[in-house]
Formats: structure tokens, sequence, C-alpha cells
């Protein structure tokens, strides 16, 4: 049985364990995406699978990390590159509509599989050998139609974002607080398709302020260890969450395509 909270009453599919874990969970995944950009809401995607309904899993994870994303901008606007948002929210709305109208035939694993290699591939290959030129305007437009209209279906694409935003070198300011605002951008519209798709938020409302309120703890914590970090060792880090999160990927997909 939830906590029985009147209006912020938690779903009864929770128990009081399952809200403490994944709140404990939203205050370190927000803490390390403050610190190094990204990680966090593909680790708390994870922890939400093994405790929640699966019809709930992508848009309440939609809600929590709109909010958590949102505290995240609000502390780094004066990073923010609001240009490259304005190119980002553009293919974001092609790529959420398209998101909302087509049944994807493609199953779950070879997107993950396509994004784990992408992202190894431009984490790791030489810029003389890999994508050529720094990406652009253009890049962060395909970049929000294409990620918006895969985070519909897998859940957490800010690894793929990110690696896009990282080839920019925006500086560790920039890039995380770019990066926070283009994620906001897309769980907006990420949750507004999934309400126009008739999914039930309301008995969520309670869980959702308990993640979001302890997650923007977390981001506190992350903004003053971000502002400790060198710029060389923030690359280093962000490359290997980046790894991490690539192996993940093609792991879960191996494991559902050929049983690993």
């Amino acid at each position: 049985m939830a906590f029985d909270l009147g209006l912020l009453s938690l779903p009864e599919t929770l128990s009081n364990i399952d809200v403490i874990i994944m709140a404990v969970t939203s205050f370190f995944t927000s803490l390390l995406t403050a610190a190094v950009g990204i990680g966090g809401g593909m680790v708390l995607l994870a922890v939400m699978a093994q405790l929640m309904p699966v019809q709930a899993i992508v848009p309440i994870h939609g809600v929590v990390q709109l909010g958590s994303n949102a505290g995240r901008a609000i502390i780094m606007r004066p990073h923010i590159d609001w240009r490259l948002i304005v190119y980002f929210l553009i293919g974001s709305l092609i790529g959420g509509f398209l998101g909302g109208q087509v049944v994807v035939t493609l199953p779950v694993a070879y997107i993950q599989l396509i994004l784990g290699c992408f992202i190894l591939y431009s984490t790791w290959v030489p810029k003389r050998i890999g994508a050529g030129s720094k990406p652009n305007e253009k890049s962060l437009f395909l970049c929000g139609l294409f990620s918006t209209l895969l985070t519909m279906f897998v859940g957490a694409t800010g690894p793929f974002v990110s690696v896009v935003i990282k080839r920019m070198e925006l500086g560790k300011l920039r890039q995380v607080g770019t990066m926070s605002a283009c994620l906001v951008v897309q769980h907006l519209i990420k949750v507004f398709v999934f309400g126009l798709l008739g999914f039930a938020f309301a008995p969520y409302v309670g869980f959702i302020l308990i993640l979001v309120g302890i997650g923007f703890i977390g981001t506190l914590v992350g903004r003053q260890l971000l502002e400790r970090v060198s710029e060389a060792l923030f690359i280093k880090i962000l490359n290997a969450v980046l790894t991490v999160l690539a192996c993940r990927l093609l792991w879960v997909a191996a494991r559902d395509l050929i049983g690993v």
C-alpha cells in the first residue's frame, strides 16, 4: 500500500518501497546529469522499468524528466545557447507529430542497437575520420526530429542528443545548459502527445512531484560539482558515461534479439 496524501495519493500499483527506491534514484541521477550533462535519464528509466507498469513507464518517465531538466535549465539559463534551441524545437515538433501518428514497425531492439553503435562511433572515432565538420544548426534540427520521434518508443534518447551537442564544442557549462533546454523541449512535446493519446497522468501526480522535488535537490548538488570539474576531466567523464550507456543499449538489444 502506498502513502495516502489526499489529492496527491500515490498510485496503487506502487508500494512505499518502490517510491523510496525511485526517489533515491531520482536524486542521484539528477546529480549525475547536472554534473556531466547526461546519463541520469537512462538510469532512471532502467529502474522504472523494474518497478512500474509497462504502459506507464515512458509517459511518466517523460514527465519526471521534464521536471528534472526544467530545474536544471533554470539554474543553467545564462549558459543556454537559445539560437540552437530554436532549431531543435522545430525538429522536435515534427518528430513528436510523427511519433504520435506513425506505428513503428522496427522492433525496439533494432532501434537500441542503432543508437548504441551511433553513440560509440560519435564518442570515440576521431573527428577527422568520423563525422567531418562540426555539427551546426541543421544538425540540431535533425537531432530534434529523430530523437523526439525515437523517444516516444524507447524513452530516453538523451545520449543521442548529447553526442551531437558534444561535437559542437560549446564548453562544459554551455553544453549542460543547452542540453537541458533541448530535453525540456523534447519531453514537453512527448508528454503533450501522450496526453492527446489518452494516457491518464492524474493518478501519478503525487509520485511525479516527489521525484521531481528530490531530483531538483540532486541537480543543485550536481551543479556545484560541475563548477569544480575541469574541462578536460568533464570530457573524460562524459565519454565514459556515454560509453557505458551505449554498451548497455547494445547488451539489451543483443539480449532481446538473440537471447544473450
